[in-house]
């Protein structure tokens, strides 16, 4: 490991953790996300140079001329807003304290650590005198974390220029160890495309009353009837996408006893790798169906008091087989048979699933091989959401994943305590976005 240039990148992306970039619905405040930018333009002022920059209530789009204007450009994203960072913390959450071996703090790894490798790389391409082939695009939100409104704007305004991609590179899966548990390798997984998110209100009326005389079949009991429904039966149609079926077989060599054999043959044994996937790992059990998750509550404002109305918020990760409307459906039909009523609060957004033999994802695997020798690529269904959706507009090829490898514990650490990213990771995390550059 070059010591000397990992410290100097580690100090680049100290300073931009430092610069807090919480993103809140409703926010108004715009002044840290523009401080953000002009940061950006101090630390990488080759590209800064090189690029047009336009800005949408603190989201940018920047977008770098390649040779050929006639080419079909390409896109690469990451997000500059960052989560609430409450409890405690280690080292503090907007320190960007570099220590153990690590830069830690919130966004180092979602995603200012992505961002800053994206940008680090095509600055020093920049300053090079490196020009690509076809134009670049970089975007880059303050609304990721919240409604996802400067990826949306930018979308439609990059449709309406009838602008379209060759493929789209956003944050997603990393480098990880037995990502599915039962292999013994380590994965770079890129994601094909990502479920649907739906928020849903499950509402529950009755003439209320004093908690001293109780009916039954109060509001809260029938909501806790229906949850409890809800949770134990199938609800949804399970099902082996081709995506999953591609993951096994890219995984099944590292895999050892009867499991091997199972994941080889993936076709041969579906229905016993429906059944029993979600029982043994929740992660790939959400790739095959659509998820229900209670989020929220609430009943009477008084502990004597029967509510007149209870509600619960589901939040729904829907898939590409069954689909948003469906989905809903069979739920409501659910809610129905307990009196519950059924309010969308906000029905998703779905975006197809890209081709894994598609010319974008063979180049990210060409770009792991070269900067993660020991790494294979698979590709994989995020059951997240990421900004990449929006971009299902203007291209056909959306792919999700940011080049760093992890641990169990930081990947805990994204929306959690203790935030961090490997110093050892920073190198080939350029590395990679300047294959990407280069050969994209």
């Amino acid at each position: 490991m070059d010591e000397k240039l990992t410290m100097t990148y580690a100090e680049r992306l100290s300073r931009l953790i430092k610069l807090e970039t919480v993103s809140r619905h409703g926010q108004t405040d715009l002044d840290k996300f523009f401080r953000f930018h002009e940061a950006l333009k101090q630390e990488f002022p080759a590209i800064s140079a090189a690029c047009e920059w336009e800005e949408y209530r603190g989201s940018l789009l920047l977008r770098w001329p390649g040779r050929d204007r006639a080419g079909t450009p390409i896109l690469l994203m990451n997000h500059h807003d960052v989560v609430d960072a409450s409890g405690r913390w280690r080292y503090a959450p907007f320190s960007g304290e570099i220590a153990e071996g690590r830069v830690w703090g919130r966004g180092t790894l979602d995603t200012k650590g992505g961002l800053w490798a994206m940008l680090q790389a095509a600055d020093e391409l920049a300053a090079e005198g490196f020009v690509p082939a076809q134009d670049v695009y970089f975007e880059s939100a303050c609304t990721e974390e919240t409604d996802g409104s400067g990826a949306d704007h930018f979308s439609r305004l990059l449709q309406k220029r009838g602008v379209r991609f060759r493929f789209v590179l956003d944050e997603g899966g990393m480098i990880v160890y037995d990502p599915i548990g039962g292999s013994d390798g380590v994965f770079a997984m890129v994601g094909v495309g990502e479920k649907g998110c739906a928020d849903l209100k499950f509402i529950a009326r009755s003439n209320g009353g004093h908690a001293s005389t109780p009916p039954k079949n109060t509001p809260l009991v029938r909501l806790g009837r229906f949850m409890a429904e809800a949770e134990q039966k199938k609800l949804f149609d399970v099902q082996l996408s081709p995506t999953v079926r591609e993951m096994f077989l890219r995984m099944a060599p590292t895999v050892s006893g009867p499991l091997k054999n199972i994941m080889a043959h993936p076709d041969t044994f579906s229905a016993l790798i429906t059944t029993v996937l979600p029982r043994i790992s929740e992660t790939a059990g959400a790739m095959l169906q659509t998820t229900l998750a209670f989020t929220m509550a609430q009943g009477s404002e008084g502990t004597n008091v029967l509510p007149q109305e209870a509600w619960v918020i589901g939040n729904m990760r829907f898939s590409h087989h069954q689909g948003g409307a469906a989905s809903i459906a069979a739920v409501t039909e659910l809610a129905k048979k307990h009196n519950i009523s059924v309010e969308v609060l906000d029905p998703g957004f779905e975006s197809p699933v890209s081709d894994f033999n598609s010319e974008g994802f063979r180049l990210i695997e060409r770009a792991v091989a070269e900067s993660f020798p020991d790494v294979r690529t698979c590709p994989y269904i995020m059951t997240g959401a990421s900004d990449a959706r929006y971009f299902s507009r203007v291209s056909d090829c959306c792919l999700r994943f940011a080049p760093f490898r992890i641990s169990d514990e930081q990947l805990a650490g994204i929306h959690g305590l203790n935030e961090s990213v490997d110093l050892s990771a920073l190198v080939p995390a350029v590395k990679f976005y300047k294959t990407i550059l280069r050969e994209g």
